[in-house]
This record gives structure tokens, sequence and C-alpha cells, in this order.
């Protein structure tokens, strides 16, 4: 068995919400104020309107997580991060995955979300899973810094451009 093949993926847990708490804080909100705390995550874990999918591998520990939430007719993805010692084994992709096709199965198509504008690897990580750039936002995160704005429309091939 692969390393990635020992990583397995589930609905989050209550339980799991100060890990992936501080996974944020320490992965995705680094230099930001933290404003993912572990009871704003437990709010998206019980949540009806949200999903939260975790990577454990198999010592249970907490490996990666994703937080979609959704609204009528489109999804956000709100965070979505890998632990250092698991990159490079598809992960990120694997819980984007499990996402899109829940979004699917839901009648969601499409996905947006945000990144830092700086984030160069994380964009490409995007845009690699079919994203698309459609706007950068000014001041998005606290002010501080920009994102780079994507969207995918699942129901389109994944590289194929977004209809102008």
């Amino acid at each position: 068995m692969t390393r990635s093949q020992a990583i397995s993926l589930h609905p989050a847990r209550p339980g799991d919400a100060g890990a992936i708490a501080r996974m944020s804080r320490d992965l995705i909100e680094r230099g930001l104020g933290w404003s993912w705390h572990k009871r704003r995550v437990l709010q998206h874990i019980k949540g009806h309107k949200s999903l939260v999918v975790v990577a454990r591998g198999p010592t249970e520990r907490v490996l990666g997580f994703a937080i979609m939430i959704f609204d009528e007719d489109s999804a956000h993805l709100a965070l979505l991060a890998v632990s250092p010692k698991a990159r490079r084994q598809r992960l990120g992709a694997r819980l984007l995955a499990w996402l899109h096709k829940t979004c699917l199965v839901a009648g969601t198509f499409v996905v947006w979300l945000e990144v830092r504008e700086k984030n160069h690897g994380a964009r490409a990580f995007y845009r690699a899973q079919g994203y698309h750039e459609v706007a950068r936002v000014p001041g998005y995160y606290q002010g501080r810094e920009d994102a780079i704005k994507l969207r995918r429309d699942l129901r389109r091939r994944s590289f194929e451009p977004p209809a102008p």
C-alpha cells in the first residue's frame, strides 16, 4: 500500500474542529489575524449548508481538510489545506474531487474560491484543477492582502476556458 492509499477521506467529526482550526491558522491564515477558530469550524461541521472533509492517515491524525459552503446556485470553497508532511501525494486534488462530486450530486455546478494574490503555488494548483482566475479583489484579506477570485463550472471539461 502506498502512502497516499493509507490516507482516507471522511466527513469531519466535531472532534476534528481543533485540528482543522490549528491547520488553518498555521497553513492558511499565517500573517493574518486568526479567524477560523475551533468554534467557527465546528459550526461548519454541524451546519446544513457546509461540508467539511478531512484526510486521515493511518494514525487517524488529520493530514488535510477542506470546507465548502453551499449557496442557492453555487458553492464557495472557504478553506483547503494539506499538512506539509503529506504534500505531493495528490491529497489536495482528492479533497477537491470529493467536494466536486458532492456539488454535482447537489445540482450545484459553479464553485468559487479566493487565494492570496502572492500565493503562486495555490494559484497554479487551482488552475491545474480547472479553475480560472476571474478577478482581483483589493484588500480582501483583512485589508492587508489582495485576493485572486477563481471560478470553475463543473459542467465544463476542467481545462476548457469559461465562455466570454
